[in-house]
């Protein structure tokens, strides 16, 4: 699986600290702690309609990722939800976008790990692009990557932070393996998600999950968990391991970039038929149905 950019995202214009400009000559500084370090915050947001989908959801880990990072500033939702919105006008953008938010520390005075150093920040950026969900919705194929994900005593999940290198590794081990994606495990061989995305699936009835020891607390995997509970689909958060997930009778992804996505094989072996599965349709309907007729307006300001 390899995305693919849309032609109307050639021009886009790109904001960095509300300074509006084409994508091109869009500029972050090289003594800015994302540079420096991966110093930084992120969330992946998506428009639907005019809607920002669980906007307060997100600004609100945004918010306590800076914190507990220490950031000596954080910007006020409405200065964030403001720069959004100048940016989608700046883009013409309505429907079918995603949005990836960055705030980093901001701008260091010279080169070095120590946070005394910024004295200038934070740094905001907004880049929102024309972009669907980037899996083929027939469903996708996962390998077991050999890379873990970190403990929280080494870099704590629940800091959504920009230091995304061992899924990056995960990622090059699936490419190589030709599947899209690959399964992580913790440093104790429990499945926490994949590269990119939380991990669902089936057995007996049963809605399971990995537990949030080693991966984040997912805004569509927390979706997805209400959406069922409404449903009467019984669901368990817990610590699983690889042949639970080899043996369930369906499986699926959740994240803001794709949504939910079936799991049709995982490490060459077929998850129940291979196709998507009865509770895996009808949680992908009621998300559906949800993101339509729910979030934030952000219409464009002129």
């Amino acid at each position: 699986m390899l995305q693919t950019s849309d032609a109307r995202n050639r021009d886009l214009i790109v904001n960095v600290n509300g300074i509006l400009s084409h994508r091109d000559q869009a500029a972050v500084s090289p003594f800015d702690s994302v540079v420096q370090g991966g110093d930084a915050v992120w969330e992946g947001l998506r428009l639907y309609a005019g809607k920002i989908f669980r906007l307060d959801e997100h600004l609100a880990r945004l918010r306590s990722s800076a914190r507990a990072l220490a950031f000596a500033r954080i910007p006020s939702d409405e200065e964030i939800t403001g720069e959004i919105r100048r940016t989608l006008a700046a883009n013409g953008m309505h429907d079918g976008v995603h949005i990836r938010l960055t705030l980093t520390r901001g701008v260091k005075i010279t080169s070095g790990m120590d946070i005394r150093l910024n004295q200038a920040g934070p740094t905001l950026i907004v880049l929102a692009e024309f972009k669907d969900p980037v899996y083929d919705a027939a469903g996708i194929t996962l390998v077991t990557a050999s890379v873990r994900r970190p403990a929280p005593d080494c870099l704590d999940p629940k800091i959504h932070h920009n230091n995304l290198l061992p899924s990056i590794m995960a990622k090059i081990e699936a490419n190589v393996a030709g599947a899209d994606d690959a399964v992580m495990l913790d440093p104790r061989g429990f499945i926490a998600e994949t590269n990119a995305t939380h991990l669902f699936w089936v057995t007996g009835g049963t809605l399971a999950t990995p537990a949030t020891v080693s991966c984040p607390e997912g805004i569509t995997r927390a979706t997805v968990l209400e959406l069922a509970a409404a449903a009467g689909i019984p669901g368990a958060a817990g610590d699983y391991t690889l042949p639970q997930l080899y043996t369930a009778d369906e499986a699926f992804v959740t994240g803001t970039m794709g949504g939910l996505v079936p799991v049709l094989r995982v490490d060459g072996r077929t998850i129940g038929d291979g196709t998507a599965g009865p509770v895996t349709k009808r949680l992908t309907a009621l998300f559906a149905e949800l993101t339509a007729t729910t979030g934030t307006p952000v219409t464009p300001v002129t």
